[in-house]
């Protein structure tokens, strides 16, 4: 006998939001709040992001004008270089962009409707064989979870990866029911267009996808492995055939692949985005020589997740998840081999180790905001474990696994608000208290009263997402720019920050300090450090490298509206991890004759050249990729251009530079050299090249430069030798 009722699938002409027979009359109007709510959390002020992370708005600007740049995830509109990512989150915003215009709304407004359809996907694919209660828990904790209210508010690539693997989970799911193959070929496209998405990391789902249904589907082992064979071709079809036709494009006529050292796409899969972020050893990393140094992005471990810079994104309930995950797979342990318990704690559970295992133990580039992968598979294990549990309370052991979730969940909670001391400090003493007692209740739940045990089962509910639930409000009401966003207030102190000890109080990257109320926002490795006075990016509105008005304008907005730029005196070069912000007067200069050349300017780095890029609306050259540190242009080439007459300037600072005139604030870098002073390139941040430093050599040798706006320009259509 099964563990778990199998309920009967609905019919085929049956819409799946409608209620199902045996779902409670409060379940669809629960469900409908619940995704109101989400919209909500994750739509309203969202405009006050400006341009979130400007790279990836550049780059949607790029593909809204041209569709070459939209195939292949150019950042500039001719087509020089890519983004560092493969480009399906990019055409979502750019189809956005082509029908609203290129404007912080329309880039946002996508990824906060992907969260929204996440959440209502995680509840289907539960409430099939657990029910709508356990549904609508699971769909609770994915949408309060902290990191998944700041990355469906953000234009990073993770908030489609995320949807894209749990409707795969959903069709996961619908194929154990009847080995259907039909549903397990169409969870493998969708994991391949997660490849699409972000490579690699949408393939870790496939170990507990391809168990939960070779362990549990109803059909004989040869044709469950039939099945898997076919859904595996399937996978490598939707993974490969992007990647096949940029490979056989000739080379000279696409942009050249961002982010690899060899203009190829496989290099960029398998090195830069693929093993060298689990070993350390990246070539054309942000991290001198190539390599990662040893703790350069935190200690590894299992205790990652919970360390201070990780934990209050996403371990509130990871516990709890884990505690249920191992009381499935116990109360399973006899069942038969297509018993849905044991296959959804495989499909669910396998999701949640793998994922956790991969983040916790990688050496190489790594950011908090990962850790969203998870957020689904955690709802999933709550609403399953919790729901099971509660409909077994009659039995002792079920109610103290009840109370000791609770109890644990109440306290991990004290721990991870006490890391903020002086943001909301009288609810730590309210949590605590409050998860204890709810516990102790629990114990005694079957001699309560039905409405009284419910009572007490929803103040555990309460307790145990009023951490997570403050945290997601704050992260919602506060802006959010720059390349590593965080979500939730600063923690203090604690071991295991981004970059070794000290947590928030460390030397944040460029010599920055966290804006806004958010733990490690804008930090790089330390050794990026520049001269002291510079702000990190993300968190509140005076973060460095937000292009757009906080209302979300276009991308002719004025460079001295708030949010763009501050005064439209004064300007920023940008740097690393922060997009540059020019003055009124050096965007005016950019556009004089832009007509007459294909990019307005070059400058090293792309988040340097995303912020003119966006205040133009014009293609710039991101010399060197992100980091500064692709090989791409040489100097012969980019002396070539210049001769034919397509670069109009070179802008001096950009990522990494240090050298400086003193005219420029913001995080990473000075606003340039002196007059008539080389420049300091961006490709000392990789041992990938030293091509950037060659060209600016070669541009202050050959060119007079001016200050604009506290920006150092050279105009590349006049010699001065």
């Amino acid at each position: 006998m099964t563990t778990t009722p199998d309920l009967a699938a609905p019919s085929p002409l049956r819409r799946p939001w409608r209620s199902r027979p045996g779902d409670p009359a409060w379940a669809r109007p629960a469900l409908l709040a619940l995704l109101a709510a989400t919209a909500l959390l994750y739509l309203v002020g969202l405009g006050r992001s400006g341009w979130a992370n400007a790279f990836y708005s550049a780059a949607v600007q790029a593909g809204a004008h041209s569709w070459k740049a939209f195939f292949f995830g150019s950042f500039d509109a001719a087509g020089f270089i890519t983004v560092d990512k493969p480009p399906a989150s990019l055409w979502i915003m750019d189809l956005s962009a082509r029908v609203f215009g290129v404007n912080s709304w329309s880039i946002l407004v996508p990824q906060a409707l992907e969260g929204v359809a996440c959440v209502g996907v995680l509840y289907l694919t539960v409430r099939r064989w657990f029910g709508a209660p356990a549904g609508l828990l699971a769909g609770l904790v994915l949408a309060l979870t902290p990191v998944a209210t700041l990355m469906f508010r953000f234009n990073n690539p993770d908030a489609l990866l995320v949807l894209l693997l749990t409707l795969a989970a959903y069709a996961v799911t619908r194929a154990i029911e009847k080995a259907g193959t039909r549903w397990l070929v169409l969870a493998a496209a969708l994991v391949g267009l997660g490849f699409t998405t972000k490579m690699l990391q949408a393939l870790l789902v496939v170990p507990a996808f391809v168990a939960a249904y070779g362990i549990a589907a109803p059909a004989s082992p040869w044709r469950r492995v039939r099945h898997l064979a076919l859904a595996g071709f399937a996978l490598l079809a939707s993974c490969a055939w992007w990647v096949a036709i940029v490979q056989r494009w000739p080379a000279a006529g696409r942009p050249y692949i961002g982010g690899s050292q060899t203009n190829s796409l496989v290099e960029l899969i398998f090195g830069y985005n693929g093993v060298g972020r689990i070993t350390g050893n990246e070539t054309g990393s942000v991290v001198p020589g190539g390599t990662s140094r040893a703790g350069a992005w935190g200690a590894t471990g299992v205790a990652r997740l919970f360390s201070s810079s990780w934990g209050g994104q996403i371990a509130w309930l990871l516990p709890a998840a884990l505690a249920f995950l191992t009381a499935l797979l116990w109360l399973s342990r006899s069942a038969p081999r297509t018993d849905r318990t044991r296959a959804a704690a495989v499909l669910w559970g396998g999701t949640l180790l793998v994922t956790a295992l991969v983040l916790s133990f990688a050496k190489g580039i790594i950011h908090e905001y990962y850790s969203v992968a998870l957020a689904p598979a955690i709802g999933a294990l709550v609403g399953i474990g919790a729901s099971t549990a509660w409909a077994r309370r009659s039995r002792m052991g079920w109610r103290l696994l009840l109370a000791g979730v609770i109890a644990t969940t109440a306290v991990w909670s004290f721990v991870l608000l006490d890391r903020s001391p002086t943001w909301l400090p009288w609810l730590r003493p309210i949590v605590l208290v409050g998860g204890l007692a709810s516990a102790a209740a629990l114990v005694a739940a079957d001699r309560l009263a039905r409405r009284a045990a419910l009572a007490v089962a929803a103040a555990g509910v309460t307790v145990a997402l009023a951490g997570p639930a403050v945290y997601s409000v704050q992260t919602a009401s506060a802006a959010h720019t720059g390349s590593l966003p965080t979500a939730g207030p600063a923690v203090s102190g604690g071991p295991g920050g981004r970059f070794g000890p000290g947590g928030a109080q460390a030397r944040f990257a460029f010599g920055g300090t966290p804006q806004g109320g958010s733990a490690a926002q804008g930090a790089g490795p330390a050794i990026f450090n520049g001269p002291p006075g510079g702000t990190a990016s993300g968190g509140g509105p005076s973060g460095a490298g937000s292009g757009a008005p906080a209302g979300g304008g276009s991308s002719r907005a004025s460079a001295g509206a708030p949010g763009f730029g501050g005064p439209a005196s004064n300007g920023a070069a940008g740097g690393l991890l922060d997009a540059s912000r020019p003055s009124a007067a050096l965007v005016a200069l950019l556009e004089k004759d832009a007509g007459r050349y294909t990019w307005v300017a070059a400058t090293v780095g792309s988040q340097s050249a995303a912020g003119y890029q966006l205040a133009t609306d014009d293609p710039v050259m991101s010399l060197g990729g992100f980091n500064g540190s692709d090989p791409y242009p040489t100097l012969a080439e980019f002396e070539a251009l210049v001769n034919a007459g397509k670069v109009h300037y070179f802008i001096a600072g950009g990522a990494g530079s240090t050298a400086g005139d003193g005219g420029s604030t913001g995080s990473g870098s000075a606003a340039g050299s002196s007059a008539g002073a080389a420049p300091t390139a961006g490709a000392q941040t990789s041992g990938g090249s030293n091509s950037m430093s060659a060209i600016s050599a070669w541009v202050a040798a050959h060119f007079t430069s001016q200050t604009v706006g506290g920006i150092t320009v050279y105009d590349l259509s006049s010699r001065s030798s």
